[in-house]
């Protein structure tokens, strides 16, 4: 991920892009997009925002989570005008990007505390949801920079606790119980047989006017020292649900229910039925997002816009 950061817009310059990364615990939240009605990040966001630059404001994401998943590096974009962005600093001699961090914080838990007790949540509950969401940066964007479209790839990882003995307590809000033991050489052999260039049809919730196919770059079960399983995956993009039901079907196969052409079987059959397992949103993590150098982010979201076509 490049760390090049373009010019400061002039004060009398015109519209601009800001890019912002977000972490956020999603167990409170019915996923990122907003939903009227419903606690949303996309939603909270957006009006942490209106309040703080006095009008709406749309902001595009890299990746949607669903209801319960989590990011540790989530990232959006934005447009403001220089003025805008300027203002942000209050007069003050402080970069507008960590006034605007600074001043989202505030406004993010305020309107967190107010939902909880409109819902009339108790005192803990109420508690437990300060710092839901925190905003890590927020800079100007290098030219052409799409949140969504420039992204090369996007990486997530998946916790499974197998044994009981070396069960968490702590981490149980983000970690998967399972109720036997896995075998990880079956579960690699199956994830194996699904990487690269595919239509994913038979593991997503197609949206319409979508494509199913993806790039899967890397897909892996690995064991640590404590005896939790990490899955990490890798893909140019994922489909709705399509991490969560890889990883389901490579449960069946851990569990020797399914052997590990399955999953590839599944693929090849492009059917999405009862046979499918989905894997619980909790231990999910969308851990970070990739972009090519400045000079190639407007090329690298064109092609990607063809492709999604």
């Amino acid at each position: 991920m490049t760390t090049e950061r373009p010019a400061v817009p002039e004060m009398d310059g015109g519209p601009f892009r800001v890019r912002m990364d977000l972490a956020y615990d999603g167990a409170s939240f019915s996923g990122w997009a907003a939903q009227p009605g419903l606690r949303t990040v996309q939603g909270l966001v957006e009006d942490a925002l209106a309040v703080l630059l006095r009008r709406p404001v749309r902001i595009t994401v890299a990746g949607r989570t669903d209801a319960g998943v989590h990011a540790r590096g989530q990232v959006v974009h934005f447009d403001l005008t220089a003025a805008e962005w300027h203002e942000l600093a209050r007069g003050r001699d402080l970069d507008p990007g960590v006034s605007l961090r600074r001043r989202l914080h505030g406004v993010i838990n305020k309107e967190l505390t107010m939902a909880a007790r409109e819902a009339g949540l108790q005192r803990r509950a109420i508690d437990a949801l300060g710092g839901a969401v925190e905003v890590l940066s927020a800079v100007p964007a290098p030219a052409g920079f799409d949140a969504r479209f420039s992204a090369l790839w996007r990486r997530y990882s998946y916790r499974i606790c197998d044994l009981p003995e070396t069960r968490d307590p702590l981490s149980r809000h983000t970690t998967l119980w399972f109720k036997a033991p896995l075998d990880t050489a079956l579960m690699n052999e199956a994830a194996a047989g699904v990487l690269g260039v595919q239509d994913f049809l038979s593991y997503c919730k197609p949206r319409n006017g979508s494509t199913t196919i993806r790039e899967l770059q890397e897909f892996h079960f690995r064991r640590g020292a404590d005896g939790v399983i990490t899955t990490h995956i890798q893909a140019d993009a994922f489909c709705h649900n399509m991490v969560r039901s890889l990883v389901g079907g490579s449960l069946l196969v851990g569990l020797g229910e399914r052997r590990p052409q399955w999953l590839a079987d599944r693929l090849a059959a492009r059917i999405r039925d009862s046979k499918s397992l989905l894997a619980p949103p909790h231990p999910l993590v969308l851990e970070e997002v990739c972009y090519p150098a400045p000079a190639e982010l407007a090329g690298r979201a064109e092609l990607t816009r063809a492709h999604r076509k």
